[in-house]
């Protein structure tokens, strides 16, 4: 863990070891990136879906997911994430709902995708704080258990027989329009300065070959 008071330091160090055109993309994508929707994902058990999830929600600027995991687990095909995986932190967590208990303390509100519960249209629907949308399993959608726990429910709209969509997919088009509706509205989704410095702190360290150890030596020669 790096101390709070030398988070700027750390990553100034650590541009010495970045090329010229890895360090300008770090400062361009992490000025867009947001933690203000975290996608949950429930128990995906399918490597190309977790994969092409993980691919999404980089691409929207949204750099942080949580798999909840019991009987499967997430692990993205690397093939078919195109190098998102460098970029997005995957926390996993036990698929109860003391995790989405920990993630509602984190300031969070929990919004389940699914049409259940009198849910909200995605193109109807308000960001007015945080909230961790939770994507249920391709075969069964989100649980009962969850459903019961949620704030919200939010559905997309459908407008052929088929009454469902794909998880990943489903994934991709709730992260593009909620980012869409952040960019348009007057709030501060942007990442604080402290979590800021984090992000391009671990997008540097997942950029240079040794970094553990590049990294270990800087802060104890610093002592």
């Amino acid at each position: 863990m790096i101390p709070k008071n030398r988070l700027q330091e750390t990553f100034d160090y650590l541009k010495q070891f970045l090329t010229d055109e890895r360090l300008s993309k770090i400062e361009h994508f992490s000025q867009e990136s947001s933690d203000f929707v975290l996608p949950v994902m429930e128990d995906v058990y399918q490597f190309r879906n977790a994969a092409a999830i993980v691919r999404s929600v980089e691409a929207c600027g949204f750099h942080h997911v949580v798999a909840l995991e019991e009987e499967n687990v997430f692990n993205p095909n690397l093939k078919v994430t195109k190098g998102a995986e460098t970029w997005v932190k995957v926390e996993k967590m036990p698929n109860n709902l003391d995790s989405l208990k920990e993630i509602k303390n984190r300031g969070y509100k929990i919004l389940a995708v699914s049409p259940e519960n009198n849910a909200t249209m995605l193109p109807d629907y308000e960001v007015k704080e945080p909230i961790a949308l939770v994507f249920g399993t391709e075969l069964e959608g989100v649980s009962d258990e969850i459903l019961d726990f949620a704030d919200e429910t939010l559905a997309i709209p459908m407008y052929g027989f088929t009454k469902s969509f794909n998880v990943s997919v489903a994934a991709a088009i709730c992260m593009y329009e909620l980012k869409e509706k952040l960019m348009k509205s007057n709030l501060n989704y942007k990442l604080s300065n402290e979590k800021l410095l984090e992000l391009k702190i671990r997008w540097a360290k997942n950029s240079i070959k040794s970094s553990e150890q590049i990294l270990e030596r800087f802060l104890h020669s610093e002592i």
